[in-house]
């Protein structure tokens, strides 16, 4: 088989990818590990920045997003038992939607069969050969059998375990981790939205985040050590947690339910660079990993694909490689300031396990000062929303 671009991955990077490519008449197949159902159930992050938003109107798969969106112009934190309302549209005069990631991945691949572009499911890529000519190779199997496709470019989308970066030479690579000492049970419900806004809560018990997918539907999240079982976790003891550590109004309003989904998620923060690899390249969670308090992991995604797109068409259409040549440069410059936001965030309210007295003083100091000064709300409130440069 031949293609002009392979794709490892059908998460929102590689959907994106595949729908841009081809709408501007590139031909690219995406291979995919898990089977259709698997990629279209997967619960995932759902705060989308303005511009992603904006993206995929323009692309034409923001019908659904549209209506059934929730648009949000603040967020809350709270902390010592009361709520801080940070109005992020006053501050920067832009907006954040919340629309979950499942649905994103739904509407591409919607738009991607009503194109009759081919996905190859259940493809279980085995290894990815002569990267650095012009003639790159995937191998790849499917239904038992082994097969070949060639192509002029892979982009791995296939995520922080997906192969596509573990075939880079170490010599060619450098990584950036910090793993953190807890993780996220979070939990799907059928139940009303306890807020107006996402809150988000620093206790000395841990954090939790109370925040929605529809008006009846609620994703809420409790800090619980990372070697931590949802065994562990009953319904009935999480909502009873989550109330312990949300502010007295927002509790009130918390209604308990039986969970639709539930799941830890571990918090690391991860960076590979660079992003290019001859005629490799990464994108998404494949090349980099935010904790989930930034809410900055789906739209890293989006902007790599939009720029590496912008820059494939520009080989294809103009027989320029200088958006290829700059495309890692130019993703992880948006890459690290979505790391240090998310970081930041995630050390201003987490309760952390061997922190010193010292260091919970500053975090005190931290949060206390973010609250009662307009210019550290507007800083919270730009990378927040996204920062256009």
């Amino acid at each position: 088989m031949r293609t002009k671009v392979a794709i490892i991955g059908s998460g929102p990077a590689g959907l994106l990818l595949g729908h841009i490519l081809g709408q501007a008449g590139i031909e690219n197949i995406i291979l995919e590990s898990r089977s259709r159902d698997r990629v279209r159930s997967r619960v995932r992050a759902g705060l989308l920045e303005q511009e992603t938003v904006a993206l995929l109107d323009r692309i034409g798969v923001g019908r659904r997003l549209k209506a059934e969106g929730i648009v949000h112009d603040g967020i809350t934190i709270s902390f010592d038992g009361r709520r801080h309302r940070i109005d992020v549209t006053a501050l920067t005069g832009r907006e954040v939607t919340l629309y979950g990631q499942t649905e994103v991945v739904r509407d591409l691949t919607d738009a991607r069969e009503a194109a009759g572009a081919p996905t190859v499911y259940e493809a279980e890529v085995v290894a990815l050969q002569d990267f650095s000519t012009e003639k790159p190779r995937v191998v790849y199997r499917n239904n038992g059998q082994e097969h070949e496709l060639t192509c002029d470019f892979i982009l791995g989308c296939d995520g922080f375990h997906g192969i596509s970066r573990t075939c880079i030479p170490e010599r060619s690579i450098q990584t950036f981790e910090r793993i953190y000492p807890f993780g996220w049970l979070g939990v799907m419900a059928d139940v009303p939205r306890a807020s107006s806004d996402v809150v988000y809560a620093a206790h000395p018990r841990g954090f939790s985040l109370f925040s929605m997918r529809t008006p009846t539907r609620s994703r809420c999240y409790l800090q619980v050590p990372a070697d931590d079982s949802i065994a562990n976790w009953p319904d009935d003891r999480f909502w009873d947690e989550l109330r312990l550590r949300l502010d007295p109004e927002t509790a009130e309003a918390v209604v308990a339910a039986p969970s639709v989904e539930k799941a830890i998620a571990p918090l690391r923060s991860f960076v590979a660079e660079p992003m290019r690899f001859g005629r490799l390249m990464l994108a998404g969670d494949a090349a980099h990993i935010v904790p989930p308090t930034g809410a900055k992991g789906l739209n890293l995604a989006v902007s790599d694909a939009l720029y590496l797109s912008e820059a494939l068409i520009e080989h294809y259409d103009e027989g320029s490689d200088a958006g290829l040549d700059g495309y890692s440069s130019r993703a992880l410059a948006r890459v690290w300031k979505a790391e240090r936001f998310s970081w930041w965030m995630t050390s201003l309210l987490h309760a952390f396990p061997d922190e010193s007295p010292f260091a919970r003083r500053i975090q005190e100091a931290e949060r206390n000062y973010l609250v009662a000064s307009q210019a550290a709300r507007t800083v919270l409130a730009e990378n927040y929303v996204g920062l256009l440069h």
